[in-house]
């Protein structure tokens, strides 16, 4: 039996299967931060995939959290009564539960659009505004350096993310997951590289958790009971030499968050400092996941160079992680959980329009929504 293929628990989230579309950057938003047609048929797709859970880009809590001026926002009512709309008409294509990634970019906001490739704007220059950080460090020495947020600010930062979170629930959102990786804002808080605070957010380990840790909390007493609510974490810096996020931090991160009550700990790694050298490879951070998942009791999502069926199954069939995320391959093929389900012999649920397609011998078996 393909143990990719089972269903599994995110808290009171129950999947069809392990196969996760992670959350993807579309740079497709309105310059307000709304969705647009792109956004619909991209999650259509996903809604027709056959994964087990999709989770949407990263979505700003604040105008200025946002990578890039077209990035998605839950800031305000209008944007989730948009994305509302959006996601009841795709959620009549399949029953695929889909959750969405809450993020603020500190530091590492104020973008161009990677395809055109314009680096940083600078605050007083079209699409760009002053962004913030835990302390006054640029990403790039080019960069115009980050606003240090003072303790009234980082609770208005913590309100955002729980007022979000409330309009994620009643856009009809299946999870939240929070964004504490690659580098952006709750991952400047984390990382000593990035943070030189000397109050309760800075020095220490626990002082430089604490904001992502109150981040959950406050979302967690903002949504109903049992919602289930997952943390994306870089699980290093990729800076060897040099005091830095690393695994053992990232361990006892998860210890922490588990006893929020995280439902799961979706690992990946890097994006924090411009000079991070990344041994890229197939199954690049799995390790990282296997290391975490050692030591909670919480699924562990792995991702990162994850393309073929045998590979992810291999993963699982090796407990090194719960689950699996990919990105880049379902944009490349978005079926790729059909060609998954017939390369291991399983079951898979699709749209009973899709089922005469089904390739002549093999072993899997489609099966209608």
């Amino acid at each position: 039996m393909s143990l990719l293929f089972e269903s599994i628990q995110f808290g009171s989230l129950k999947l069809e299967n392990k196969i996760v579309v992670a959350p993807m950057c579309q740079y497709s938003a309105t310059e307000q931060g709304e969705v647009t047609y792109w956004h619909e048929q991209q999650w259509a797709n996903y809604a027709l995939s056959g994964a087990g859970l999709c989770i949407i880009e990263a979505t700003a809590v604040q105008p200025e959290g946002r990578i890039s001026y077209a990035d998605l926002g839950l800031w305000n009512d209008l944007q989730r009564a948009q994305m509302k709309a959006l996601l009841a008409k795709v959620k009549s294509l399949s029953p695929m539960p889909f959750g969405i990634q809450l993020a603020h970019a500190g530091r590492k906001a104020s973008t161009d659009k990677p395809w055109d490739g314009k680096g940083q704007f600078k605050p007083d220059e079209a699409h760009g505004w002053q962004t913030i950080s835990a302390s006054d460090l640029p990403f790039n020495p080019t960069d115009h350096p980050p606003h240090a947020l003072s303790k009234d600010e980082i609770q208005k930062v913590i309100q955002d993310f729980a007022d979000a979170a409330v309009r994620a629930v009643d856009a009809g959102f299946d999870l939240i997951e929070v964004h504490a990786a690659h580098g952006y804002l709750l991952h400047q808080f984390m990382s000593p590289l990035s943070n030189k605070r000397t109050d309760e957010y800075g020095g220490s380990f626990e002082n430089r958790i604490r904001l992502t840790l109150e981040v959950s909390q406050a979302i967690k007493n903002a949504v109903p009971r049992d919602y289930p609510i997952g943390v994306r974490i870089s699980a290093t810096d990729w800076m060897d030499g040099v005091e830095s996020w690393d695994v053992e931090s990232s361990v006892g991160l998860s210890k922490a968050l588990e006893q929020l009550g995280a439902v799961y700990i979706h690992v990946s790694s890097g994006g924090l400092h411009a000079n991070q050298e990344i041994k890229i490879g197939a199954n690049y951070q799995v390790p990282f996941a296997e290391a975490i998942k050692k030591m909670v009791q919480i699924p562990v999502i792995a991702v990162g160079l994850i393309i073929e069926a045998e590979q992810a199954e291999s993963i699982l069939q090796s407990a090194q992680a719960d689950a699996i995320a990919l990105a880049r391959a379902m944009l490349y093929e978005p079926r790729w959980p059909w060609h998954a389900a017939a390369t291991l012999g399983a079951h898979i649920k699709i749209a009973p329009q899709y089922l005469r397609c089904q390739p002549h011998g093999v072993k899997s078996l489609f099966e209608p929504f």
